[in-house]
């Protein structure tokens, strides 16, 4: 009997509504684009928020990444001098210590990085050779175009060997069967053994050596071939940099030992080195400074969006609040014959429950097809999250219950007598 008396209600809420059309679609605006923003904005925060994740992610949370630094004092004296060398960075002894004190690490991954000509064929490039190890493609996944990457064996034998990046690789017109071929780095000649993918640096200000021109080489074979100095040449004047390792990748064995490692590593490096000639991040403090920051963008974004649902729900009172006024007589009609105040009450709240949710359904389509469009048009990531739904849904149900609330006891206050003699 309930549900069929609801039921009832519910039709005659649509059918006053219905009878002011215009008015209706007027009031559920503002809780169709309250709704909408809410949805959109919230897609487009999400989205932006998972590719950072994901890019940091890509760093790998247990891992410490330590990156040599030119001493600020040595780039404010470097002008005017016409020959000079620079000393600083990170140290083979660095690496060393670093792998016998710790035991929470599981490898540690140096680089080296020196500028050299490139000759494939008759294509020349300036080429950023990456002297690494094998393990560098264990933690920098790089999908794998052509043959293959450095392995063990490359780094013991300190074989002349080569791995291209695809742009680079491109640009030398190097192909799939350019694999084999022999590449010359400066003096020496080395064999293409494998392509790999280009990946752009990582969000959150850390970069690995992964330009799009790299060629990647056995560190042992550089160090032995090409020694620790880069020598750059400028109008009138050649500057010379001595550094051993210009990046160190620390592989943990549980994230649960990054932080205290990292302090630890900052301390013996604080301890080995008189100046400030390198620079730490941590992924996992970055992916923990991320989600925070996400959460406060979020919050942020639905505030400003729950604005446009406020105004909507003071559309919502106001209508209402003209519907009483003009509906006076028919509430003291109702009244007389014997409908009591809970059925008044009832009566309005099903209406303007009826306008939000409505309203709040459209808005979800709305919101749904934004970040669509947005995705396809100016190619940014948008995820619409489920509870994203429900949660505006449900608030513009409840936008309807509080702004209707009022209009409706005041429909219900009112003295039958009075209300029969409403003109």
């Amino acid at each position: 009997m309930r549900q069929f008396r609801l039921a009832r209600n519910i039709a005659l809420g649509i059918k006053n509504l219905l009878l002011h059309k215009l008015r209706s679609v007027l009031t559920m605006l503002g809780v169709v684009f309250g709704v909408g923003s809410v949805i959109a904005m919230l897609s487009v925060g999400e989205g932006a928020s998972q590719e950072a994740l994901e890019r940091i992610r890509m760093l790998g949370s247990n891992n410490i990444i330590i990156t040599s630094m030119k001493p600020v004092e040595e780039e404010a004296g470097s002008g005017g001098r016409m020959l000079r060398l620079s000393v600083y960075g990170l140290l083979y002894d660095d690496e060393q210590r670093i792998r016998e004190t710790f035991p929470a690490v599981d490898r540690t991954v140096p680089v080296k990085i020196l500028r050299k000509e490139g000759r494939l064929h008759d294509q020349t490039l300036e080429l950023r050779m990456v002297a690494t190890v094998a393990d560098w493609a264990d933690l920098v996944q790089r999908p794998i175009i052509a043959g293959r990457t450095l392995i063990e064996r490359d780094i013991k034998d300190r074989a002349n060997v080569v791995v291209l990046t695809e742009y680079g690789a491109r640009r030398l017109l190097a192909t799939q069967s350019s694999i084999g071929q022999t590449l010359k780095l400066g003096p020496d000649y080395f064999e293409v053994v494998g392509i790999v993918k280009n990946e752009t640096g990582p969000a959150g200000g850390v970069q690995t050596p992964d330009q799009e021109v790299d060629a990647y080489v056995p560190l042992s074979l550089a160090r032995e071939r090409f020694g620790d100095i880069n020598r750059r040449r400028t109008a009138g004047s050649e500057e010379s940099e001595r550094v051993e390792l210009h990046q160190m990748i620390v592989q943990l064995k549980s994230t649960d030992d990054v932080e205290r490692v990292a302090a630890g590593i900052e301390a013996m490096l604080k301890r080995f080195h008189k100046k400030l000639d390198y620079k730490m991040s941590i992924p996992l403090a970055l992916l923990r400074e991320a989600e925070a920051t996400k959460r406060r963008f979020n919050i942020v974004l639905g505030s400003i969006a729950g604005i446009s649902l406020l105004v909507g729900g003071i559309g919502i009172m106001n209508i209402m609040l003209a519907s009483v006024t003009e509906r006076t007589r028919e509430i003291g009609i109702r009244r007389a014959i014997g409908a009591k105040r809970k059925q008044i009450v009832m009566q309005f709240l099903i209406e303007t429950v009826v306008l939000s949710t409505i309203g709040g359904l459209i808005g979800v389509g709305i919101g749904v097809i934004i970040p669509w469009l947005i995705t396809y048009f100016a190619n940014m990531p948008t995820v619409v999250r489920l509870y994203s739904l429900v949660l505006s849904v449900g608030i513009s149900m409840g936008v309807g219950i509080v702004f209707g609330l009022y209009p409706a006891i005041r429909a219900a206050a009112l003295d039958p007598i009075v209300a029969l003699r409403h003109e």
